[in-house]
């Protein structure tokens, strides 16, 4: 019989803005002269972070607007089967999950269907976990902490904001949670790609001891119901000193209940697009560079967090048109 070589996949986990689009950055930035495929899941409807990975020669495949360990696995597998078809062009495939996947019914792919786990095998999971906020996330959302049981690599990312006590703290977190693990401590992300990329770290026998029924095909997945996620397009221009008062103000009253937010802004009489990315009240923003050619000029912001509708999102968002 012949054997057909297996491609390798690396699926990047992590909670919401722990910093995985900037560690796939990365990987499609660094000089290492392999061609990767990249799959992308976000968990709104508009996609922001299509747009924030580089313009790199991989290919990226983006999957909006459902979570990748349930309502759009399907295209996941849709996806793998296309990239198989040459597979031969391909070093490895990068899958990119949104901040609120629980990681084992996306592993449980590359082993249930028969045509994925013939084709591919599974990596490791590598799960970016913020430094800032992991401990509070941990006691909040059964995903956080999915996430680092089932990582084979966890990147403590941000340590650059916490101080040696908090540092040992999480880390002492993370260990009770997954011994096996081997903690990599980062800011921005900036750890060597070899110890993060083929690896033949994920080992099926230890997931097995973790979760007993990982392989049966009704693995369930169920989301917290209180946190939604909306989004929010203008073609016209905004006001750049509009959404800036508008924006702190909002991240200073209801910061907490807000997990995640990200958009792509058009200010007026700006030449360059904008980007912001925020984690509760921690917000970074910054040009982005001139907009892509032939590119509609338009903002898009999305917010992922709790009792979104009590904040007036849409309506502080039209004020901020010039």
């Amino acid at each position: 019989m012949q054997t057909v070589e297996q491609v390798p996949v690396t699926v990047l986990t992590g909670f919401l803005g722990a910093g995985k689009t900037t560690l796939l950055n990365r990987i499609l930035t660094e000089h290492h002269g392999r061609k990767y495929a990249v799959i992308v899941n976000e968990f709104g409807e508009q996609g922001i972070d299509n747009d924030l990975v580089v313009d790199a020669d991989e290919e990226v495949f983006e999957m909006n607007n459902g979570c990748i360990c349930c309502t759009v696995r399907g295209d996941l597998i849709r996806i793998l089967g296309g990239l198989m078809k040459r597979a031969d062009q391909l070093d490895a495939i990068i899958v990119e999950t949104t901040g609120l996947a629980d990681p084992a019914p996306v592993a449980q792919t590359f082993f249930v269907d028969q045509d994925v786990a013939d084709r591919t095998k599974l990596d490791a999971i590598v799960t970016v976990a913020d430094a800032v906020h992991l401990n509070s996330q941990l006691g909040e959302h059964h995903e956080a902490e999915e996430q680092i049981a089932f990582a084979d690599v966890v990147l403590l990312n941000k340590v650059d904001l916490v101080d040696e006590k908090g540092l040992e703290n999480v880390k002492k977190r993370i260990k009770k949670i997954n011994p096996y693990a081997k903690i990599i401590k980062t800011t921005r992300c900036a750890a060597p790609l070899d110890e993060i990329l083929g690896l033949n770290a994920f080992s099926l026998k230890r997931v097995l001891e973790v979760e007993p029924d990982f392989l049966e095909s009704d693995h369930d997945h169920d989301h917290d119901d209180d946190v939604t996620s909306v989004s929010f397009v203008s073609e016209t221009p905004l006001n750049m000193d509009k959404f800036q008062t508008w924006f702190g103000n909002l991240l200073q009253t209801h910061g907490q209940d807000i997990l995640r937010s990200k958009g792509i802004l058009n200010f007026a009489e700006k030449d360059e697009r904008y980007v912001f990315q925020g984690v509760h009240m921690l917000m970074d923003a910054s040009p982005m560079g001139p907009w892509p050619k032939n590119a509609e000029r338009n903002s898009r912001v999305v917010f992922i967090g709790r009792n979104l509708e009590n904040m007036g999102l849409q309506e502080g968002f039209e004020g901020c048109k010039s």
